[in-house]
């Protein structure tokens, strides 16, 4: 069977020993598991104003993620407010 250019760079990557396993897998994997919970819980609606720039860009990155867009900034505001998500410094 002929690999697709993903599964080739990922075959690539485990063999230069980039994967790591993880500790506490299923820890880590319920931590997860509840965020992701939490992220897609919708149980209050929000009306925001955005560039049109801005709203280009963020759609044009939840394709590339594979999700619709609003998924895409309601996580980011929940990665942002549970401080997984931090401002670079310059």
């Amino acid at each position: 069977m002929r690999q697709s250019k993903e599964e080739k760079d990922i075959l690539d990557s485990v063999e230069r020993g980039e994967w790591k396993t993880i500790a506490n897998f299923k820890k880590e994997a319920k931590r997860y598991q509840d965020y992701a919970k939490a992220t897609f819980r919708k149980d209050k609606r929000v009306n925001i104003r955005l560039s049109q720039k801005d709203l280009v860009n963020i759609q044009k990155k939840a394709l590339q993620e594979g999700l619709p867009y609003q998924t895409l900034i309601s996580s980011i505001l929940h990665k942002f407010i549970t401080g997984q998500l931090e401002e670079k410094s310059s």
